[in-house]
């Protein structure tokens, strides 16, 4: 689907490509199924028809011509004032330009709470290497920044939300804003790509600690992908992110595809971190270490724990009894850490975490 074109210097073997998209378009409709099923916002007809929808917006050109990898689509809730803005991103593993898939869902829950949701795609790995993904989603965020009076949005309160792939874009996204050598030159220049909260779902952190803690020893993993070697195979979707075996790359390029890498560095947004200890594609450990690490720096965190999710379950984490049964929580706040808590997350939880972190200016 999206051709083998390799860039200059791209080492990554990219064995069975229609396999791993296969496997991925699976996980990406087992999402679109749980997004149709149950929730816990109110929803109605009217809360509906009140929110204007605007599709296909450019915020930077095609790369390559054609392509939807620089398109997002915009919900937004009628009101008298500014509103608050979820950027959202889904995941395909970087294997495809599909980033808005599913932001509708999304946006059904919030547009009621008072949030606009913006659904974003960045270029697939075939499209371009990393950073190129990271400045993509800068890209959208300063679009949408500066573009704010135009759809109603307000810049003060942006917030950035995704699952699995899309949830490392969140996370790299949050602790990387305003960094100039981070920054690129996605599109539009001048505003702040700095969001205020991050909500990765499942998010791949350390990629070379990743296969350690993957379940049944990667079988599963290697088996749905068509892969021997689990995320350090050639041809994972981690190796053709970076364009060479994770395991081969300059160490440079892992760690700065690492969110850990950039934490302590610099003032971090408050994060919700929410995964499944049954997750046979990212393993629960990238977000325990992702934890682990903005509670050290200081910084605040949430993480979500499901003992009985897997992979692909965004919102079934938000409103299936079955996938949510034995959830708990722990929180980190400026260092201090709480001990975990038995916790049923819905949509309101996401609610009020975002109420608190993006509260207005004054407030």
């Amino acid at each position: 689907m999206f051709g083998r074109r390799r860039h200059a210097g791209a080492g990554a073997a990219s064995p069975r490509p229609g396999r791993a998209l296969r496997a991925w378009a699976v996980a990406a409709a087992a999402l679109v199924l749980t997004l149709a099923v149950g929730a816990d916002s109110p929803v109605s007809g009217s809360a509906l028809a009140s929110v204007a929808v605007t599709k296909d917006l450019a915020y930077a050109p095609a790369e390559p011509p054609g392509t939807q990898g620089h398109l997002l689509d915009l919900y937004v809730p009628r009101s008298a004032r500014p509103v608050p803005l979820v950027v959202f991103s889904s995941g395909s593993g970087w294997l495809a330009d599909s980033g808005r898939q599913g932001a509708d869902k999304v946006a059904a829950q919030l547009n009621p709470y008072g949030y606009a949701v913006a659904g974003v795609a960045i270029r697939s790995s075939s499209r371009a290497r990393f950073p190129a993904q990271l400045y993509d989603i800068k890209g959208a965020v300063r679009w949408l920044r500066g573009n704010a009076a135009r759809y109603h949005l307000d810049p003060d309160r942006i917030a950035i939300m995704g699952d699995s792939s899309g949830g490392w874009t969140a996370a790299m996204a949050a602790v990387t804003g305003d960094v100039p050598a981070l920054e690129g030159d996605v599109g539009t220049s001048g505003p702040s790509s700095a969001v205020q909260a991050a909500v990765p779902f499942y998010p791949p952190t350390d990629f070379l600690r990743m296969d350690a803690h993957m379940p049944d020893g990667c079988a599963a993993f290697d088996a749905e992908f068509g892969l021997t070697g689990c995320h350090a195979d050639p041809g994972s979707p981690e190796s053709r992110l970076l364009g060479c075996p994770i395991e081969r790359c300059p160490a440079y390029l892992v760690a700065a595809a690492n969110p850990l890498t950039h934490i302590g560095r610099r003032p971090t947004p408050p994060f919700l971190i929410l995964h499944g200890e049954r997750d046979t594609v990212v393993p629960y450990d990238q977000s325990r270490l992702l934890y682990d690490k903005l509670a050290a720096a200081g910084d605040d965190a949430r993480l979500i724990t499901f003992p009985k999710a897997g992979h692909a379950t965004l919102l079934g984490m938000l409103s299936d009894p079955d996938t949510r049964e034995g959830a708990y929580e722990e929180t980190s706040v400026n260092g201090h850490g709480t001990s975990a808590c038995p916790l049923t997350p819905t949509w309101r939880t996401v609610v009020s975490f975002l109420d608190e972190r993006l509260r207005p200016t004054g407030r």
